[in-house]
């Protein structure tokens, strides 16, 4: 059985995927999205931001729905509660995406399910930012 964070999938995650949309992302410096989002470039990933209001962040353009995206997505990165993450690991599944990650704090397990039923690696209840940490112990 498949637990939240299975190493296998953050290793995956965090080495071989490049493109990240982050759904949740706006313009806010004080929000954790731009600050995990300013870690992953730093990493060298490429942003995408996913906010209805589609704005510009840190330089990458923004779209309002992951289906708008007119290029792969790698990894979908989830900055919503729990209650609304479900959606956004369906349309990672419909999109095509290699992997979905839930940020720290949320957890929807059904989706974990479905997820894992359509082949694509999850991990919930973490963030890069901390997988990177354990990683330079």
């Amino acid at each position: 059985m498949s637990t939240w964070r299975e190493q296998q999938a953050v290793d995956f995650m965090l080495d071989d995927c490049e493109t990240w949309a982050v759904v949740g992302l706006s313009g806010d410096p004080g929000r954790t999205a731009y600050e995990i989002a300013s870690v992953l470039k730093t990493h060298g990933k490429r942003i995408v931001p996913i906010h209805p209001d589609a704005p510009t962040v840190l330089g990458q353009q923004g779209y309002a729905t992951l289906a708008d995206v007119p290029f792969p997505i790698d990894v979908v990165d989830v900055f919503r509660r729990s209650e609304a993450a479900g959606e956004f690991v369906d349309q990672a599944v419909a999109i095509g995406a290699k992997g979905v990650w839930l940020q720290l704090g949320v957890i929807d397990e059904a989706a974990f399910d479905r997820a894992a039923q359509a082949g694509l690696p999850m991990v919930m209840d973490t963030c890069p930012a901390i997988e990177w940490a354990r990683r330079d112990r």
